[in-house]
């Protein structure tokens, strides 16, 4: 059987979307840890040429990106898994919540990235505008929850858009970047999502190179 590596960090809610899609599925694999995100060297990313994780090794080859990953992982399934993809969206509202999370999580990194490691000035306008969108970007999610989520299909086992949404959500728990409590209706979704297993095995944790 052909071994399964995510390469990414427990930290990272990138990387735990592809934690948790493995987990759903039933699909095993070993987590090799970034230590390091300011390094430069490609190798360090699995050959990953943008310096971006997650990354996934099947075998000899690597795959870039996390929904990429995700998708590798259904194909790695000894079961079929009724899967909701983007593409499979049908609503406007369905289609632009999805963008949505994606903006909140490239965001989060952005001001994570930028004041903490790179220590540059949180008041720079780069990050101030970073935090606007990502503030008016969560206002609009909690409002249009309701109608995203009814928008997925019944028969669903998994959607990219919950396990995106919930790490998205749990990750401003984690790294505390912009309060959580004026959303009630994203928490509540977080609370329940969080019972899963899946959810449950794959915390979020910082890595700690080996001395």
């Amino acid at each position: 059987m052909t071994s399964l590596q995510i390469v990414g960090r427990r930290s990272s809610h990138f990387t735990r979307i592809a934690r948790i899609f493995a987990e759903e599925l039933g699909v095993s694999y070993d987590i090799l840890p970034i230590y390091d995100m300011t390094a430069q060297n490609p190798a360090i990313y699995a050959d990953n040429p943008a310096l971006k994780l997650p990354i996934l090794r099947v075998g000899a080859d690597v795959v870039f990106g996390t929904e990429n990953i995700c998708r590798a992982l259904a194909d790695h399934a000894h079961e079929s898994t009724a899967i909701v993809w983007p593409e499979q969206l049908r609503t406007a509202v369905s289609r632009n919540a999805q963008e949505l999370v994606w903006h909140c999580m490239t965001a989060q990194v952005q001001i994570v990235f930028g004041t903490l490691v790179a220590r540059l000035p949180a008041d720079n306008l780069y990050f101030e505008k970073a935090r606007t969108g990502f503030e008016g970007a969560l206002t609009w999610l909690d409002a249009h929850l309701p109608e995203a989520l009814t928008a997925l299909p019944e028969a669903r086992r998994l959607s990219l858009f919950e396990v995106s949404l919930f790490c998205m959500i749990e990750h401003l728990h984690f790294r505390q970047t912009l309060p959580i409590e004026p959303y009630s209706k994203l928490e509540a979704f977080r609370k329940s999502f969080a019972t899963r297993p899946s959810a449950q095995n794959t915390s979020y944790q910082f890595d700690v190179a080996p001395a």
